[in-house]
């Protein structure tokens, strides 16, 4: 479990001095990932890289068209990510039909 950042927050009223910590909000950071039609094209694998300084919570969305019309299978897959680490997120099938391309995709960790 990553540990929660805290602000020092301290509010002047005339006549009262009030302390408060208050929990920091978290950063979302754009990451570098592929979304990769493996051999035999009816699966993907999803491969994504946490490139902050820490340990953080990452997800990654790929969608794909296939020969099929209007099956355009779609995986979001989220784990924790080491710093630095490029990893395998997820694998993805594609329920029968041939995999063409990726139609779009996003990879964020939250920091």
């Amino acid at each position: 479990m990553r540990p929660v950042d805290f602000q020092l927050v301290l509010v002047i009223v005339p006549g009262l001095l009030l302390i408060d910590l208050v929990p920091t909000p978290a950063s979302v950071e754009s990451v570098p990932f592929s979304c990769m039609i493996l051999p035999g094209e009816d699966a993907a694998s999803i491969l994504m890289t946490n490139s902050l300084a820490r340990d953080a919570s990452c997800i990654v969305t790929c969608k794909f068209s296939t020969t099929k019309y209007d099956n355009n299978p779609q995986i979001t897959c989220a784990k924790p990510v080491p710093a630095g680490k490029e990893v395998e997120m997820c694998r993805l099938t594609s329920g029968g039909d041939r995999m063409v391309k990726l139609t779009e995709g996003h990879a964020e960790c939250t920091k």
